[in-house]
């Protein structure tokens, strides 16, 4: 029996031999020439040489590697138009002219009753033209054929294909379609996006707002969920329904029943009028995929179809429904007697792809995050605190409430995720509105626009309570310093940027609050004062000490790229902070010239408080660490110097820091201590320059000899007198301590008035 081939069209037959105008096309009649496989039946040229080029190369092709009888049916011997663009950037297409050539995995999407065309890479065209020749395209196509013959073109490890190639439109579903309890009754309308230059249009299903009106054109969708159909070649789309049923029914499935109990349902049992038809309908199709039959479902290909006919027009032609007195009823009792009429199969089809706006879930396994996150609030929505929101926002992390007071102003747009939009919004709001951009409802944010530190609003209070984490991001030392005397509220973590933006600062309580964010300061303090990474660590700041300075205000010119790029790893290592029960103070810094980052980790020690009166003095025992071995190295002399440390006087505390060893100009024996000040000035200035002016002299320690105690002499109290005397220059008390032989003794004195 004679095959039967398809006709090219808008094509004009060549005298063979001849030149074709495009090169790259000659280029491939030589190649054939030369190869034993290949015959040359025909050169074809466009018809109008005005439009864009194409010329064909009509051959026969015969492989080896072609089984008979293979389960595909591809033959020995195969016609194919090997079809050439001017454009050298577009690949050359390759149709298989055989009008029973099969459609199977491996082609590129084309009109159903059209040759099929063989996708012959799987890279783009720009990375095939790097090593492309005529002579390796003609084995590519022999490769084709062989391995589609042999069934090992799609490796039993790769996924199974979709059931439909890939559309130039899309429609979006609403991150919760699948979920949403009573959408049989939700309306939607259709929003789409301006056509791309490609052509390709993104269309939106939206649900209509709950007493906001119904557009005209609301719709419901029609979802016909299928039987489970077999993996195998991908298909052309439809152009009418008439073509869509045919194919379902190829498969195996009778979609025009379907779509008739559908209709059926959407009417219900009272029927419907006329004027409530809508101005066109939607088919979403859910096709389980299955690699062999009876085997597990792989994959659920999606694709939604436009029809622009109404529902219940659309229920009348397939037969569905019957219309009486202006109003459409189930025809459950033959009133059609002539059944769906036949119109109903040229309906137009616009095919679409079918997307779905994110689900937190989605995002986390997009991101790669295993962990929902906990329930917790973000203090602060400014640079670093919404850079950090937006991006455990996108990657699903977390259910957030976001307290700050403060309102975008136009230059907070330099270094903040807000826009001209939010000008003048405040930042609560700023934060929100972007968080619902992203999400469309996905997930919840919460926000309070107030003073945190006014723990008298019912509203923060309970949220602090509430929470399993809490993120200070204010930038400020006011939040940290009032949440460590605060019991009854969550486990803090406290991030924020140095001055400069080359460095980032964590600090993590332990999740039982043994070890607050006041104490965590102190010791990052101290870190700052003994590395030498702490030298130009906070350089930006104004250096000097002023009532309420901050180590984390940010001074100087910052671009935004290093707001991100202390934001990116400041939230990975918060979620890694959340998985850890123990506390944590961790610095970045980053060397902007080469683009590096060195982490540097702080030493933790417990912290020891001490009552007088009013003030709370606090210690950690790394600073009774210090002292001890100072004390050792001096020993069997007595030895001192200074206490350095800070007043916050709004928490009623006093925080020693770390004390300073003598000075060289001391006098130190076995009985006696006298502190001397060579260098000593120098040192508090420096101490004071890497803290950003917030560590100060605070006091005096001194050891007592070997076998001794550490309870005051009365040699150590007239000491403290004087030290009190000195201090009540600046309205501040006095503090003492003595290191003995087992123990240790702080003191405080006041000079009263």
């Amino acid at each position: 029996m004679d095959e039967l081939f398809y006709d090219l069209v808008n094509v004009v037959a060549v005298p063979y031999p001849g030149v074709f105008e495009i090169d790259r096309a000659n280029a491939i009649v030589k190649a054939v020439e030369r190869h034993r496989d290949f015959k040359i039946v025909q050169q074809l040229n466009t018809v109008d040489s005005a439009t864009t080029k194409l010329a064909c190369i009509v051959v026969d092709v015969e492989c080896d590697g072609v089984t008979p009888k293979n389960r595909h049916g591809i033959k020995y011997r195969e016609r194919l138009a090997l079809c050439v663009p001017e454009n050298e950037k577009q690949l050359v297409n390759v149709l298989a002219l055989r009008k029973e050539f099969p459609r199977i995995l491996h082609q590129n999407q084309g009109r159903i009753g059209t040759p099929a065309s063989l996708c012959l890479y799987f890279e783009p065209p720009v990375s095939v033209a790097r090593t492309w020749t005529p002579q390796n395209f003609l084995a590519r196509i022999q490769w084709w054929l062989q391995q589609s013959a042999l069934d090992t073109l799609h490796p039993t490890d790769q996924a199974v294909e979709q059931l439909f190639f890939v559309s130039n439109y899309e429609l979006v579903l609403p991150w919760d379609f699948s979920n949403s309890e009573g959408r049989s009754q939700q309306k939607y309308f259709i929003h789409c996006s301006p056509e791309r230059a490609n052509g390709g249009i993104t269309f939106f299903l939206k649900p209509t707002l709950a007493g906001g009106g119904i557009p005209g054109n609301a719709i419901q969708p029609i979802e016909l969920t299928l039987p489970s159909i077999l993996h195998g070649q991908v298909e052309n789309d439809p152009a009418t329904l008439g073509e869509l049923t045919t194919l379902m029914t190829e498969r195996g499935v009778e979609m025009l029943t379907l779509l008739r109990e559908r209709v059926q349902e959407s009417v219900g049992i009272i029927g419907k009028a006329t004027t409530t038809d809508s101005q066109f309908v939607v088919i979403l199709l859910l096709v389980p995929i299955v690699r062999a039959i009876g085997g597990p479902i792989e994959r659920v290909s999606h694709r939604a179809f436009l029809i622009n006919i109404g529902l219940l027009k659309l229920g009348a032609a397939v037969g569905a429904l019957f219309l009486l007195d202006g109003q459409y009823f189930k025809d459950a009792m033959g009133k059609c007697d002539d059944g769906p009429t036949a119109e109903w199969k040229n309906f137009p089809l616009f095919s679409m792809g079918v997307l779905h706006q994110n689900s937190p879930e989605q995002s986390r396994i997009q991101s790669g995050v295993s962990e929902p996150g906990p329930e917790a609030v973000l203090v602060g929505a400014g640079a670093i605190g919404s850079a950090l929101l937006d991006i455990w926002t996108r990657s699903g992390w977390g259910k957030w409430t976001v307290i700050d007071q403060d309102h975008i102003k136009p230059h907070n747009l330099v270094r903040h995720t807000a826009d001209t939009r939010h000008i003048g919004l405040t930042k609560t709001e700023a934060v929100s509105n972007m968080h619902w951009e992203i999400t469309a409802g996905a997930s919840e944010l919460k926000v309070i626009c107030a003073d945190v530190c006014d723990l008298e609003n019912e509203q923060i209070a309970s949220s602090l309570k509430a929470t399993s984490l809490i993120i200070d991001a204010s930038a400020a030392l006011d939040y940290p310093r009032l949440a460590s005397s605060v019991d009854g509220i969550a486990r803090n973590m406290s991030v924020f940027l140095t001055p400069s933006g080359n460095a980032a600062v964590l600090m993590a309580e332990d999740a039982d609050r043994s070890m607050r964010l006041r104490t965590l300061e102190a010791q990052y303090y101290r870190a700052l004062i003994h590395e030498t990474w702490g030298n130009n660590h906070l350089d930006g700041n104004l250096g000097t000490y002023w009532s309420g300075a901050s180590c984390r205000d940010i001074s100087m010119a910052l671009p935004y790229s290093r707001v991100l790029g202390h934001a990116g790893n400041l939230a990975d290592q918060v979620q890694i902070a959340c998985q850890s029960q123990e506390a944590l103070i961790r610095a970045w810094a980053r060397d902007v010239a080469t683009g590096s980052v060195v982490a540097h980790a702080i030493p933790i020690f417990q912290e020891v408080a001490h009552q007088f009166g009013e003030l709370t003095l606090y210690i950690d025992k790394g600073v009774f660490a210090r002292l001890r071995d100072l004390r050792q190295l001096y020993a069997p002399n007595e030895t001192g110097g200074v206490l350095i440390g800070y007043y916050d006087l709004n928490m009623k505390a006093a925080v020693i820091v770390d004390g300073l060893p003598a000075p060289a100009d001391s006098v130190s024996t076995p009985t006696s201590f006298t502190r001397g000040t060579a260098g000593l000035p120098e040192a508090i200035a420096e101490i004071s320059r890497r803290t950003s002016g917030i560590v100060r002299y605070l006091g005096e320690w001194h050891s007592h000899p070997p076998g001794h105690s550490a309870n005051p002499s009365g040699d150590d109290l007239i000491q403290l007198t004087y030290l009190a005397l000195g201090m009540a220059e600046d309205g501040l008390p006095a503090v003492s301590m003595i290191i003995g032989e087992d123990d240790i003794t702080v003191l405080q004195g006041t000079a009263e008035k």
